[in-house]
C-alpha cells in the first residue's frame, strides 16, 4: 500500500516526519531510479526507495531514552562543531534522534528514539503537549512580570508566546526558582523571555515532558523508558 515517503522514512528511523520531509527536499531520496519530492508516495514492499544512494534498512526495534543532557552539550546528533553533542552520551549503536531540543547552555530531560512516528506527534505544534522546566532567574520577579510572562510575552523576533504557567518556587539570593509549564517550544522561549521581562536566566532545567518525569537521574546520565513510560507517550 502506498504511503507518504516521509511517514517511511520515519518508520525507518530517519527521525521525526518534519526531518524526513528535509531530507526528501535536499533530494537524497529516490523511488525506482527518480528523485522524490515533498508529497512523493510508495508501496515499501514494492518500490525500490534510496536514501543517499542507500536501500531504505529495515525498521529497527524501537528504541526509547532518556539522557540527562549537561550544560554545554549539543542537543544535535552531530553538529560542525568542537562541542560534544548528547548523541555521544548515549553508548548504543544504531540511528537514535532527540525528540525536541534543548540549548546548549540549558540542561536536563532530553529523549532520544528511532521512532520516528513517535517522535513527530511529541514534537508537531498542534499537539501542545506539557513541558515543565526548573528555572532560575537574577532578579526576585514581582507580581506583574510573573502575570505578563502567564499571559503571554511579545519576544523580540515578535512571536507571541502561549499563556503559561509559572510559579515562585523559591528565594535564591537576590533571585529565585520558578517553575515554568510550556505547550510549546520557540526557540530559547524562556530565556528570551526573562530578557524582555528584566529577570535574566542563570540556570535552566528540563524536569518533565508530558507524562516523563527527569527524576533522579544526574547529568550524563542515561536509562532506557520502562514499557508503561512508552505506553503513557504513545497514549498522547
Amino acid at each position: 500500500m502506498e504511503e507518504r515517503l516521509q511517514k517511511i522514512l520515519a518508520r525507518a528511523g530517519f527521525g521525526s516526519r518534519r526531518a524526513c520531509e528535509a531530507i526528501i527536499a535536499q533530494g537524497r531520496v529516490s523511488v525506482n531510479g527518480k528523485v522524490a519530492v515533498l508529497g512523493s508516495k510508495a508501496d515499501p514492499s514494492r518500490d525500490k526507495i534510496l536514501v543517499d544512494g542507500r536501500p531504505l534498512p529495515r525498521p529497527e526495534e524501537p528504541v526509547y531514552v532518556m539522557l540527562y543532557k549537561p550544560r554545554g552539550v549539543l542537543s544535535t546528533v552531530s553538529a560542525p562543531d568542537p562541542r560534544p553533542t548528547a548523541r555521544d552520551l548515549i553508548p548504543l549503536p544504531g540511528l537514535l534522534y532527540p525528540v525536541g531540543r534543548l540549548d546548549v547552555d540549558s540542561e536536563g530531560l532530553l529523549l532520544f528514539t528511532n521512532d520516528g512516528e513517535l517522535a513527530n506527534r511529541l514534537t508537531h505544534p498542534r499537539y501542545q503537549h506539557e513541558k515543565e522546566y526548573r528555572v532560575l532567574v537574577a532578579r526576585l520577579p514581582d507580581q506583574e512580570q510573573l502575570e505578563i510572562w502567564r499571559r503571554g510575552v511579545v519576544l523580540e523576533d515578535g512571536f507571541r508566546t502561549q499563556p503559561a504557567e509559572v510559579a515562585v518556587l523559591a528565594r535564591h539570593g537576590k533571585g529565585a526558582w520558578l517553575r515554568v509549564v510550556l505547550k510549546e517550544g520557540h526557540k530559547r522561549q524562556i530565556r528570551e523571555t526573562g530578557k524582555v521581562l528584566g529577570l535574566p536566566v542563570v540556570k535552566l532545567i528540563r524536569v518533565r515532558m508530558g507524562p516523563l518525569q527527569l527524576g533522579n537521574l544526574k547529568p550524563r546520565q542515561w536509562r532506557y523508558l520502562t514499557p508503561r513510560e512508552v505506553q503513557a507517550l504513545k497514549r498522547l
